[in-house]
């Protein structure tokens, strides 16, 4: 098993460059494991994604909407809002932005409290896709995003949260898809004045799966949360690239992502980017990396990146671990009875069980839980009702 840590804090001297960003697919260059972008990632399983292709996806489609919030499928590059919060950072999502004919856009009125969260289920049949969804929140609304992804996946996906001024959105992304499934995707959230956001990417199925979610502020106040679990398989690859980019003042981020890792050949990218400008005074920031070990070969790369440019905020920091099972929590289960297969079970249910409590929607957590310990060879007794 191999675990690889990196970090900086800062830059010698002067600022910083600026991400490169560009709606131009032909602004960047074909990917190559040269570039630190794509360092990581197994290139020669996603080449198809590097030029454009006409798609020809087959996807089933169902989705939950409540009072208060509208789903329409559209052509995005039509919306007002396309692009305000989204700029690409990579080729293949320039390419997604430039190509896709069709996407969501998902409203939430201003001052609307939703009752139940908003589900969109997406369960992919065959062929390869370009999307590009955008979800606008209203000032002082308040509401939950649940999507989805199943099936069988082709997908180079763009999706931008414009969360108004005082409003607050919590989005749960599931990467449920079948074996063979490639997911490419760029989040990209706004954040108003006062707003709150959360982001949690669930990463439990499909073969490679890159996310790349982005944070901007949009005026002072804000707070952003990026949460992360991934359960990595043999020949399962999940890598995830987050840049939160602190430029309006008093705004608070808080990054968690834990991976789990069982087979010789399972493997995870996380690189945490955070950067805070002159202007973000009284920034507040912290973010964390977990990687639990559960077999030899595996590996967990880990990179947080700290850019400070200003002396006056109120606390910023990062770590990351990785490692086996502890030992001794295991001698301590076991000692009292419980067998090693469930000890295990126990061990890495409470691994995730801080970052899966925090999702909010009962039902899906459960979901959540069972899945994971499905990886781990354990099954669930059904309940029973009377």
């Amino acid at each position: 098993m191999t675990a690889v840590l990196a970090h900086s804090h800062g830059a010698p001297t002067g600022s910083p460059p600026e991400r490169f960003t560009s709606r131009n697919p032909d602004d960047f260059p074909i990917p190559s494991t040269a570039q630190e972008d794509w360092r990581f990632t197994p290139l020669a399983r996603i080449r198809a994604f590097f030029e454009p292709f006409e798609p020809d996806g087959v996807i089933d489609g169902d989705q939950s909407v409540p009072a208060g919030a509208s789903v329409e499928v559209v052509d995005p590059s039509g919306l007002a809002a396309f692009g305000t919060a989204l700029t690409p950072a990579d080729r293949v999502s320039a390419l997604a932005m430039a190509n896709a004919k069709r996407g969501l856009h998902v409203t939430v009125d201003a001052g609307a409290e939703l009752a139940e969260p908003i589900v969109l289920y997406r369960k992919g049949i065959s062929g390869r896709s370009y999307t590009h969804h955008v979800v606008e929140v209203g000032a002082n609304a308040k509401a939950t995003l649940v999507i989805d992804h199943r099936g069988l996946i082709q997908v180079a996906a763009n999706i931008e949260f414009i969360v108004g001024d005082g409003a607050s959105l919590s989005v749960v992304a599931v990467n449920a898809a079948d074996e063979g499934s490639v997911q490419l995707s760029s989040y990209a959230a706004l954040v108003g004045r006062d707003a709150s956001y959360r982001h949690t990417n669930i990463t439990i199925g499909g073969s490679l799966v890159r996310i790349v979610p982005t944070v901007r502020f949009a005026g002072p106040g804000g707070q952003a949360e990026l949460l992360g679990v991934s359960f990595a398989g043999d020949a399962q690859h999940f890598e995830s690239r987050l840049f939160v980019d602190h430029g309006a003042p008093n705004c608070t981020s808080n990054v968690l992502y834990k991976n789990a890792l069982l087979g010789e050949s399972a493997r995870t990218v996380w690189i945490g980017d955070v950067r805070i400008r002159p202007t973000a005074t009284g920034t507040q920031t912290y973010e964390m990396n977990r990687n639990l070990l559960l077999s030899d070969g595996a590996r967990a790369d880990s990179v947080p990146n700290l850019e400070i440019e200003t002396g006056d905020i109120a606390g910023a920091g990062h770590a990351s671990t990785t490692g086996r099972f502890d030992d001794l929590q295991l001698f301590y289960l076991q000692s009292r009875g419980i067998p090693e297969d469930e000890a295990r079970r126990l061990v890495v249910r409470g691994f995730f069980a801080d970052v899966v409590e925090r999702i909010g929607v009962p039902d899906l957590q459960r979901q959540i839980m069972t899945a994971i310990e499905a990886r781990l060879g354990f099954t669930p007794e059904l309940e029973t009702s009377e």
